[in-house]
């Protein structure tokens, strides 16, 4: 095989493996139908509701927690490239700089949390702030599941001789999504208009 095939046959690969991307795309239709229901149906119906609690939320504070997580993503495909190139020092670091990101991006999410509960907004103040309470807890529970995956990769990068770069992409797969989820989230929650 000649260096330009084994080019044009990497190129082709699609990174995981098609249970993880069905399990992807699943996450995928129950959130969107979940972000449709929140859209068209309960949004257009409390307008007036949604848009002044809207004016609660911390812009600033999600905007930082939105660039944490593209950080992290950003961080988790460095340590598939790095494990693909058997640097398995450097796409140790990388998972443990993406998983930092993780563990940051959830001290701000609790902080974000217990600032509206403190203030007495709580999953029951309105239809705006179940959505916002029910959305944001599922996506903690992502990336919590996430962080495991990514102790998991960790594990694998510093106990085996040759890890699997097939697991690294699976991992990566999974924490892009919960990144990607996040995205939506912030753009329904917090600027939508």
């Amino acid at each position: 095989m000649t260096i330009a095939q084994a080019t044009q046959i990497e190129s082709e690969h699609v990174p995981g493996d098609k249970d993880v991307w069905v399990f992807v795309l699943g996450e995928m239709v129950i959130f969107s139908s979940y972000f449709f229901v929140y859209a068209c149906l309960n949004r257009s119906v409390n307008e007036p509701v949604f848009a002044a609690s809207r004016h609660h939320l911390n812009q600033t504070l999600a905007l930082v927690n939105t660039l944490i997580l593209l950080t992290s993503s950003l961080l988790i495909a460095l340590s598939v490239q790095a494990t693909r190139k058997r640097d398995y020092r450097v796409a140790t670091r990388f998972v443990e700089l993406g998983a930092g990101c993780g563990v940051l991006f959830l001290l701000l999410k609790g902080y974000e949390w217990y600032a509206k509960l403190s203030q007495g907004i709580t999953l029951g103040t309105n239809a705006f702030f179940m959505h916002y309470f029910v959305m944001t807890g599922v996506h903690v529970l992502h990336v919590l599941i996430g962080l495991v995956f990514l102790a998991i990769l960790r594990l694998e990068l510093r106990t085996r001789a040759q890890p699997r770069v097939s697991l690294m992409e699976v991992g990566a797969t999974y924490w892009h999504m919960v990144d990607f989820l996040w995205f939506l989230i912030f753009a329904l929650l917090y600027l939508m208009r």
